[in-house]
């Protein structure tokens, strides 16, 4: 690549184009527009209609917003339902959500095994597929390079065109089985083209879990305890899915409601979930984490965190975007299920290792943020700020041992079910391409002819 962004061809190009592009934000409350799809209040508005999930942060109490103990609902289960099911009967969960959300019921025994032996018969990727998909073009990015996968697999199915409710379903499946693969292919290369580390490719063991494949693939010496095993389990099933108005699960619709095929729109629903305002805060908030332990003197100390948060949200520290990573939601207010739930089982599982003092300062964060976010301004006192699972997730991941580099992708490897299923609702019940409109505010302009303009 030739051009660089700070060359003198490219910097007057962009001369001016700030000012031609900039919009007033008054002309939004002007025109009545909804920015990002968003109320005044924060809340969503109401774009489609769907059976998969639900995720409820608030009541709407005579015209107000009323907080309440976040909930989220799979097909009409509660995911901490779901949880401590799998929990009491010591067995995986992730692949019975992943049935759920796709088929809209829970499976008996025998349907659940079925679904398992179909899940492990389609991992194995096509002939040649890491050698000329992700070898020969490294990516410093996984989100990227699972992307371009996901995308480059359309030239190995003969059925991808197929537009049956049988062919979307056998395509959903292989891609609750060969993201797990894919991922773990692409962070291998990565070590060792741009990190100069021995590259390691395990074969496939049929028996194993989408949870213990990853592992499995991951370490050199494939070993992991059960309880390891079983909290990655519960981190994918409590991203499998969260609503069709998120971001990544909204772009697979649109993309969906336009006709395309199924690899095209799940390789947008990876693109949209690598940006840091949707999966990719999980990374921003580790890299938060770190800067507060590197900073903090006494991490133990509430004062001098309230003292650092206080700087970060005065743009004093952190990445100078005044923004607390991991506190926050767009639609849970008191709680967030999942967040509560991951605490609760890292928390056990750190007990009485060096990792425990982490999860502690990230309990101090979640506790003090809040009256200091409302400290800060009295507009934001009148909201309710909670700990989302972007807080704990990370740092669960790194106790696992999973890299830095896979943090987001292992949103997406768990955010597929979800994908699939808001992917097939669309292709059953949309019938029609989503369009929104946009208020066009450029003005007339005569023409001027080339040899005229200055």
């Amino acid at each position: 690549m030739n051009l660089v962004s700070n060359s003198p061809r490219i910097q007057e190009l962009c001369e001016g184009l700030r000012e031609y592009s900039a919009l007033d934000p008054a002309l939004y409350q002007k025109y009545q527009v909804h920015r990002g799809l968003r109320h005044a209040d924060g809340t969503g508005v109401v774009a489609g209609i769907t059976k998969i999930c639900n995720v409820h942060g608030y009541m709407i109490n005579e015209g107000e917003v009323e907080p309440i103990p976040g909930e989220l609902i799979y097909r009409g289960y509660q995911i901490t339902d779901l949880v401590h099911a799998v929990e009491k009967e010591n067995r995986f969960g992730y692949e019975e959500v992943a049935y759920l959300l796709l088929f809209g019921k829970l499976p008996t025994a025998g349907q659940l095994k079925s679904f398992q032996e179909l899940i492990a018969e389609e991992r194995e990727l096509p002939d040649g597929f890491v050698l000329d998909m992700i070898a020969k073009a490294p990516s410093n990015n996984i989100m990227n390079k699972l992307g371009r996968a996901v995308l480059a697999l359309y030239s190995y199915d003969d059925e991808c065109e197929v537009q049956t409710l049988e062919n979307e379903v056998r395509i959903a499946i292989s891609m609750i089985a060969r993201m797990p693969v894919i991922m773990s292919a692409a962070y291998q290369v990565k070590r060792q083209h741009f990190d100069n580390e021995s590259l390691v490719m395990h074969p496939l063991r049929h028996e194993e879990t989408n949870a213990q494949t990853i592992l499995s693939l991951l370490r050199l010496d494939r070993q992991y305890t059960p309880e390891e095993a079983h909290l990655l389990d519960i981190c994918m099933m409590l991203h499998a899915e969260h609503g069709g108005g998120n971001n990544s699960a909204f772009s697979c619709r649109v993309l969906t409601s336009s006709g395309t095929d199924p690899y095209s729109a799940y390789s947008a629903a990876i693109g949209a979930l690598k940006g840091y305002r949707h999966g990719g805060a999980n990374i921003k908030v580790i890299e938060q984490l770190d800067t507060f332990k590197r900073e903090i003197k006494d991490t133990t100390d509430d004062g001098q965190v309230a003292d650092y948060i206080r700087k970060v949200l005065r743009k004093e520290a952190g990445d100078g975007a005044g923004l607390v990573y991991g506190m926050g939601h767009a639609v849970y207010t008191l709680s967030d299920p999942r967040a509560v739930l991951l605490k609760e089982k890292a928390f056990a599982l750190a007990k009485g290792k060096d990792i425990e003092e982490d999860f502690k300062l990230l309990d101090a964060i979640e506790r003090l943020t809040p009256a200091l976010v409302a400290e800060k301004s009295p507009r934001a006192a009148q909201k309710h700020i909670c700990a989302n699972v972007d807080l704990y997730s990370g740092l669960v991941y790194r106790m696992l041992g999973i890299p830095a580099d896979l943090l987001t992708p292992m949103f997406a490897v768990s955010r597929i079910a979800g994908w699939a299923a808001h992917r097939i609702e669309e292709v059953l019940t949309g019938n029609r391409i989503i369009r929104p409109a946009y208020k066009s505010l450029a003005k007339a302009k005569p023409y001027t002819p080339l040899a005229e303009r200055g």
